[in-house]
């Protein structure tokens, strides 16, 4: 029990943990407009360290810091790594954890299955609602990862957070495809068999979203 002088420690609901991602978002897009900006200029480190307010990274100790990080980047790439003929990325072991879900596993067949239907059509495969319908399709599963990661659902608030995404995500999924029904981009059975997949994802998402926030009430509210 905390001392008279002591605040217990708050538990992030789902909005703490929204308004957090929103501000790593933000902070995310400020880096890479000024990765772009600055990306050759031969201070480029300095000055988005300074644009980004990490002035820990100005002072000598930090750049030392940065110096030693370069210096031994090559050396920390797994062996192989780059060369021609070899995949780019190493080797990582799976995350059993969300790999396993029926839900995750239906949001990436959602996305298999809409990348072989464009593909199969290279005015389908160029159409913009098409190529954001993939690209949502694919933030959905990344953002179901993230959500599904924690197995023992220690914070359920980020859990929330990340499904919220995960939903957002096929809502505008759901949106491409009726866009392209609409313009007849793709037919009527296609069009079924993809809202079919859609919303068995959205509705597996929202029932997720209400059994968390059961048992966040339940833990943190006494509900």
């Amino acid at each position: 029990m905390p001392e008279d002088d002591e605040q217990p420690e708050k538990i992030w609901d789902e909005y703490d943990w929204e308004r957090f991602l929103q501000q790593q978002d933000q902070k995310t897009e400020k880096y890479m407009e000024l990765l772009e900006k600055y990306l050759d200029h031969p201070n480029r480190d300095q000055i988005i360290a300074r644009e980004m307010g990490w002035f820990h990274l100005l002072d000598k100790d930090g750049e030392k810091w940065a110096e030693e990080v370069d210096s031994n980047f090559d050396d920390s790439l797994p062996a192989g790594f780059g060369e021609e003929g070899d995949s780019d990325e190493p080797d990582l072991e799976e995350d059993e954890t969300c790999e396993g879900h029926p839900l995750y596993q239906s949001s990436v067949v959602l996305q298999t299955w809409f990348d072989t239907v464009s593909w199969g059509s290279a005015a389908l495969a160029e159409h913009p609602a098409s190529v954001l319908l993939s690209l949502n399709a694919s933030i959905a599963s990344n953002k179901l990862a993230a959500a599904l990661s924690d197995d023992d659902a220690g914070e359920i608030g980020m859990t929330i957070a990340y499904l919220k995404r995960a939903l957002k995500a096929i809502t505008v999924c759901l949106e491409c495809s009726a866009q392209l029904h609409r313009e007849g981009s793709v037919s009527h059975d296609t069009y079924g068999q993809m809202n079919q997949r859609l919303f068995h994802v959205r509705d597996g998402i929202i029932h997720l979203m209400g059994t968390y926030r059961s048992e966040f009430r339940r833990r943190y509210e006494g509900k």
